[in-house]
């Protein structure tokens, strides 16, 4: 027999730790479960290392996580060992990273460790989401369901991941593009028509003195400018390791026009589905609030849900305590409070999670619309400064002649 530390909580929230010796794990959860308790996590005491170093590891892509998941319910539903599943589904994992994690993860049941007890050893991998799964269907005996369940989780999470890349992309694109013409401009074109003006001899028109005037003066302080903005940089990152400084920097970052509402929207979506299915494979409400606060790094957005789960645990229901936050939306709250009425939370949140990603597709497509124009202004204004700048001096010789 083994010894393990165990971590479980009651229909209430409220924890309880212990230790006590069993043959395997599956015992500790039976024994938790005859006393009302809801296991949260178990380790193995006894051994020499609680879990894998995770130096070497990284996260696989949602849609290989989805696969995985895809490919083993399959398997186990034909009745494949889970051993054997895991085995035979790693060999046909191109990231090689993850094949071995998979493969170390079939090894360590063989040695009689449960699935979600060797997925805990590789967070970067298997993260609290979904270790909570796996050990609920293993709790429930429904593990080909808990995997379809993970399976849907991780390709609607793939797609989410590509809308937001999709929304971010032509910002980014056209802040490298404007930013290429500028120093194609001052370090090819402009120091050429500057030569050609010294050969012609005269003077200049106004407007064209009044440009070069300022493109020297850029040129001659562009490394103090520089150096300026790596220290600004600097600054900002130094406040932002500050607990007031974090703060304003994440309420900055929400009250951005469309992108601040993105941001949001994208929040709420994530949150809804992620509870959805949660609740859906049996995970507690207060268990399913810990690992949403893990799932966001803003600090006004994660303060919400731990307010959200500390006013649960006091007895409010989950729609009375996310109607008290500004964070969520009416709406969200009432599609809440319907689900605990109806019993079919899950359901409902799976619909506002929808709901919102919609709302992101719209926000997403009026971001590009004005984004287009507002490229097309800012490039044509500066070719048309630059042309006008540097051809009149030319028109001006043509007038003469």
């Amino acid at each position: 027999m083994e010894s393990f530390a165990y971590i479980a909580q009651d229909i209430n929230g409220r924890r309880k730790s212990g230790r006590r010796r069993a043959v395997s794990e599956h015992e500790i959860v039976a024994w938790l479960n005859e006393r009302g308790l809801i296991p949260v996590t178990i380790e193995n005491a006894d051994a020499e290392s609680g879990k894998s170093p995770t130096l070497g590891q990284k996260r696989p892509k949602y849609a290989d996580m989805a696969s995985f998941c895809w490919q083993l319910a399959t398997m186990v539903e034909g009745g494949v060992l889970i051993t054997e599943a895991i085995s035979t589904v790693a060999e046909d994992v191109d990231d090689s990273s993850f094949r071995e994690t998979l493969m170390d993860i079939s090894e360590h049941i063989q040695k009689g460790e449960s699935f979600s007890r060797s997925a805990s050893r590789y967070p970067k991998v298997f993260d609290r989401l979904s270790c909570s799964m796996l050990l609920a269907g293993e709790t429930s005996g429904s593990m080909q369901t808990i995997l379809h369940r993970m399976a849907d989780f991780f390709s609607s999470r793939d797609q989410f991941v590509k809308k937001l890349q999709t929304a971010l992309a032509y910002p980014i694109f056209v802040v490298v593009f404007v930013f290429g013409i500028l120093v194609i401009m001052m370090t090819l074109i402009i120091p050429r028509f500057r030569s050609i003006f010294d050969q012609m001899g005269g003077e200049l028109p106004a407007f064209t003195r009044a440009f070069l005037s300022v493109y020297d003066h850029i040129a001659a302080n562009s490394g103090y400018a520089a150096v300026f903005m790596v220290f600004v940089m600097f600054m900002l990152y130094i406040y932002s390791k500050s607990s007031e400084g974090y703060a304003r920097i994440c309420r900055v970052t929400l009250d951005l026009p469309l992108f601040g509402r993105l941001i949001r929207q994208a929040f709420l979506s994530t949150f809804c589905k992620t509870m959805a299915t949660l609740l859906a494979a049996g995970v507690s409400i207060i268990e399913s609030f810990d690992i949403l606060s893990e799932m966001t790094n803003n600090y006004i957005l994660k303060d919400a849900v731990v307010s959200t789960k500390n006013r649960t645990i006091e007895g409010l229901s989950v729609s009375r305590a996310m109607a008290m936050n500004d964070v969520f939306p009416n709406m969200v709250a009432k599609m809440v409070q319907v689900g605990e009425k109806s019993g079919s939370l899950p359901k409902v949140l799976n619909r506002a999670s929808s709901y919102y990603e919609s709302k992101m597709d719209t926000t997403v497509a009026t971001l590009l619309s004005l984004l287009g124009p507002v490229v097309i202004v800012v490039v044509g204004a500066i070719v048309l400064v630059v042309v006008i700048a540097l051809y009149l001096p030319i028109f001006a010789m043509s007038d003469i002649h």
